[in-house]
């Protein structure tokens, strides 16, 4: 009865370390439990060896206690954490975590941040030996997959005893906030990209001005696509090398984005969601138009509207817009493009460049696209912005397949042949429109931008 009652209480007893002293055994205390139930077998021989059994369990029991008093107490440790407060969707975000060691003899860790779900970092988890009395510093990157607010609270540590045969597992507060924003660092590209003149290295090209704006803007070097008519001759005798004149373009006209937020921008591509990449290129040609000196405005919409950011010019709207659409995502309701573009009708009044980003699948919103967007040419000038599907474009060009394959062929060209044909109606009714791929969709953006103010369509 006694040795029951003992097998009882050792479960029992793992099980408030665990619970209260957050202690775990580790898979080499299960070896160490193996030794006495082997020799255990050793009673079938006779019951002369119970004292011998007996005494090696004692001996077992307290190499068992004697290590478990070897592992560190929670006070032993300190732990902080330093991060930036911005982060963009997709882009490596470096994290720093400080260990620091108070006791006198050195220890190994295993050091875990708490990372949110819609987070992955790299690595996840990082085996540390702490010298005594130090600190350490464990670097790792941060990846997020959704945009919005997260936060940090814990940062763990596991510790072992010296004979690791136990564990404790310890939690120690440190909270940070950080706002992960759709893809910035193209801005920053672009910038610098700008000033070397060499834009075409991001898939944009200088448009052709058809006409000339009278306001001096630069001097840069000649290219072979550039007017002779433009060349500085006192600069190019100077710097000894061509030099032409830069005009700015009209100036202080509006581009207002209406962002769908709806069941159809909910699928993904490359990793992240067709609104992600829409709001990438948003806030990329957001910040193309306002260097230009034009207003930017935008409006998020789903079953209601969910942010309306009014037309303003400067580089602080560029704030605001990124404040407006960093924590928006795609929902699973119906788009209202009437609530939408009525809104836009009372609350924009001014001809602006209207510049509709959405997924079309089936005759239905398509019909409705195509019919409000109709109905504000020569009031505004609208552009659609219509995303295509990566399956029903790879589908609709195999070649040589099976039966299968061919019939889903078939099926994916008349859905490809559909789309064209709204495209072409959206066009003969003076509507602009651009069918590209989430993935590849801002370069394209800027350049229509581009080619719209240089034919001053606006």
């Amino acid at each position: 009865m006694t040795t029951y009652a003992l097998l009882l209480l050792i479960p029992l007893a793992l099980a408030a370390l665990g619970w209260t002293k957050q202690i775990y055994p580790r898979p080499a205390l299960a070896l160490w439990a193996l030794f006495p139930a082997i020799l255990s077998l050793g009673l079938i021989l006779g019951t002369q060896f119970i004292p011998w059994l007996i005494a090696f369990d004692l001996l077992v029991a307290a190499v068992l206690v004697v290590d478990l008093a070897t592992l560190p107490v929670r006070s032993a440790f300190e732990c902080t954490r330093e991060m930036g407060r911005i982060a963009s969707l997709q882009k490596p975000h470096p994290v720093r975590l400080m260990v620091g060691n108070r006791s006198k003899r050195a220890l190994q860790v295993e050091v875990r941040d708490d990372i949110p779900d819609e987070c992955e970092a790299t690595p996840e988890e990082v085996s540390l030996r702490l010298p005594p009395q130090s600190r350490s510093l464990v670097d790792y990157e941060l990846r997020a997959r959704h945009r919005g607010a997260f936060q940090f609270e814990n940062i763990y540590l596991r510790v072992s005893s010296r004979l690791k045969l136990w564990q404790r597992h310890m939690k120690f507060p440190a909270a940070n906030e950080v706002d992960v924003y759709p893809d910035m660092r193209q801005m920053r590209e672009y910038a610098l990209l700008a000033r070397a003149d060499r834009l075409n290295l991001m898939g944009m090209r200088r448009a052709r001005r058809i006409g000339q704006d009278n306001e001096f803007e630069r001097l840069r070097d000649y290219t072979l696509d550039d007017n002779y008519k433009h060349i500085d001759w006192r600069s190019t005798a100077r710097r000894g090398k061509l030099t032409v004149k830069d005009f700015q373009a009209n100036q202080s006209q509006r581009v207002v984005f209406l962002i769908d937020c709806g069941r159809m921008m909910t699928l993904t591509s490359g990793g992240i969601s067709l609104l992600d990449h829409a709001l990438n290129a948003t806030l990329m040609l957001s910040y193309v138009a306002l260097r230009r000196g034009d207003s930017v405005g935008l409006v998020c919409f789903a079953d209601e509207i969910q942010r309306y950011v009014p037309p303003r010019s400067g580089m602080n709207q560029m704030n605001r817009l990124l404040h407006a659409s960093f924590d928006r995502s795609a929902q699973l309701v119906e788009s209202r493009y009437d609530e939408a573009f009525v809104y836009l009708n009372s609350h924009c009044r001014k001809r602006s460049l209207v510049i509709l980003i959405t997924n079309i699948i089936d005759e239905v919103n398509s019909n409705q696209v195509g019919q409000y967007l109709t109905g504000m040419v020569g009031r505004h000038l609208p552009l659609a912005v219509l995303l295509r599907d990566h399956s029903v474009f790879d589908a609709a060009n195999v070649r040589g397949a099976d039966d299968g394959a061919l019939y889903r062929a078939a099926a994916a060209s008349q859905i490809v042949t559909w789309r064209r044909s709204v495209l072409a109606n959206l066009e003969s009714q003076g509507v602009l429109s651009l069918d590209v791929f989430p993935e590849q969709m801002t370069a394209p953006l800027v350049n229509r931008y581009l080619e719209i103010k240089a034919r001053h369509l606006l």
